[in-house]
C-alpha cells in the first residue's frame, strides 16, 4: 500500500513539472521576446491537437512561447507559428 501512494506522489509530481516546460501560446509577444524562427504542424482533426503539436515542436526549439499566425484546412488541418524566446 505503501508503493502505491508513493508511485501516485510520484506520477502527480512529474505531471505538473512536465507541463510547466511547455511552451506557452501567446496572442502578441511582448517588447522583451526576441523571435527565434517559424514553425508548422500539419495532419490534426482538432484544434487542440494543432496547438499540442505546436507546443511540442516550439518546446523543441527552445522557444519559451509562440504565437499562430495561420490556420488553414477542413478535415485536416495545418498551422504556422512564430516562435519566441
Amino acid at each position: 500500500m505503501k508503493n502505491v501512494k508513493i508511485f501516485a506522489v510520484a506520477a502527480t509530481l512529474s505531471l505538473i513539472s512536465f507541463g510547466s516546460f511547455a511552451a506557452q501560446q501567446i496572442t502578441q509577444p511582448s517588447g522583451d521576446m526576441q523571435k527565434i524562427g517559424v514553425i508548422s504542424a500539419a495532419n490534426s482533426t482538432t484544434l487542440g491537437g494543432l496547438e499540442a503539436k505546436l507546443s511540442q515542436q516550439a518546446k523543441d526549439a527552445g522557444a519559451s512561447s509562440y504565437r499562430i499566425i495561420s490556420v488553414t484546412g477542413n478535415n485536416k488541418l495545418h498551422a504556422d507559428a512564430e516562435i519566441y524566446k
